[in-house]
C-alpha cells in the first residue's frame, strides 16, 4: 500500500490539465500509517458533503491498466448523454491520452496527471473540481489510476466504488487483490465479447468475487459492443434516483 511505501509523502509532479499544482508545504513529520489517510479521509468527507449539496452522484472507477476503464466510460457517456448531465475526472501517472478520448464524447472532462503517485487522492479531486462546470451536473465519473492495490486505500468522497475486471486478466484476480474487491460496491466483468476466445470461466470468476466481496453487485458487459450495459444503467438509475443514495 502507498501508506507503507511512502509514495504519498515524496515530492511529486502533479498537474491538472497540464498545469502544475503547488503542494502545501508542511514541516511536520508525517506518521505514515496515520496522518496520510486521516488527512485524505477528512478531505473526502468534505468532498462528499459538497457532492450531496449539489446532488451529484459520484462513481470511483478502478481497475488494472488495460481492463477497459476508458472505453467503459466512453460508452456510458455516449449512451447516457440524453439522460444525465455528466462530468469526468481522469487520473493517470503520465499523458492525457485517456482524457483526450473522453473529450470526444464530452467537454466536461479534466485530467489529473499524478507523476509518481499510483492513485488519486481526495485533495486532487477537490482541486480538479474547480476546472469543471458542475451546474446541474447529476453524475461525476472518476477514472482512477490503473492499479489494483494503492487506490483501494483512498476514499475520494464517492458514492459507489466500481471495480472493473477484464476477462483477459483471469478469474483469480479477486483472490490475488482482495482489498480492492472487498471495498467495491460493484464489480464489472468487462470484455465479455472475447471471453470464449481467452477461455474465461465466468462462473468461476463470479464465485471468486462473491467469496471475496459478497456485498458487490456483479455485471457482465462488453463496453465495446454494448452487451450487458443496459442492466448496469438500470442499476445506476435506481441509485441516482433513490433519496437514500446521497450520504447525510
Amino acid at each position: 500500500m502507498c501508506t507503507d511505501c511512502g509514495c504519498s509523502v515524496t515530492p511529486q509532479d502533479i498537474s491538472i490539465n497540464n498545469q502544475p499544482v503547488e503542494e502545501e508545504k508542511n514541516s511536520q513529520t508525517l506518521h505514515i500509517h496515520q496522518s496520510i489517510l486521516a488527512k485524505n479521509n477528512h478531505i473526502a468527507h468534505h468532498n462528499r458533503e459538497f457532492f450531496a449539496e449539489k446532488n451529484i452522484y459520484v462513481l470511483n472507477v478502478l481497475s488494472s491498466p488495460g481492463a477497459g476503464k476508458t472505453t467503459f466510460i466512453q460508452k456510458m457517456l455516449s449512451d447516457l448523454k440524453n439522460t444525465y448531465k455528466t462530468a469526468v475526472i481522469v487520473g493517470d501517472l503520465a499523458t492525457d491520452n485517456d482524457s483526450k478520448k473522453i473529450a470526444q464524447v464530452t467537454d466536461q472532462v479534466v485530467q489529473i496527471t499524478t507523476g509518481d503517485v499510483c492513485h488519486l487522492e481526495a485533495d486532487m479531486v477537490r482541486k480538479a473540481l474547480k476546472n469543471l462546470n458542475l451546474d446541474n451536473c447529476q453524475l461525476l465519473i472518476i477514472e482512477n489510476v490503473g492499479n489494483l492495490v494503492c487506490p483501494s486505500a483512498y476514499d475520494l468522497g464517492e458514492n459507489e466504488r466500481i471495480a472493473i475486471l477484464s476477462v483477459t486478466e483471469g478469474e483469480d484476480k479477486p483472490l490475488k487483490y482482495p482489498t480492492l474487491f472487498k471495498t467495491a460496491n460493484v464489480v464489472i466483468i468487462n470484455k465479455m465479447d472475447i471471453a470464449k476466445v481467452v477461455e474465461f470461466d465466468l462462473q468461476l470468476a463470479i464465485n471468486n468475487i462473491k467469496n471475496i466481496a459478497p456485498q458487490a453487485e456483479i455485471f457482465t458487459v462488453s463496453a465495446r459492443t454494448g452487451e450487458g450495459m443496459q442492466q448496469w444503467y438500470n442499476y445506476l438509475q435506481q441509485k441516482i434516483q433513490s433519496p437514500l443514495a446521497l450520504p447525510v
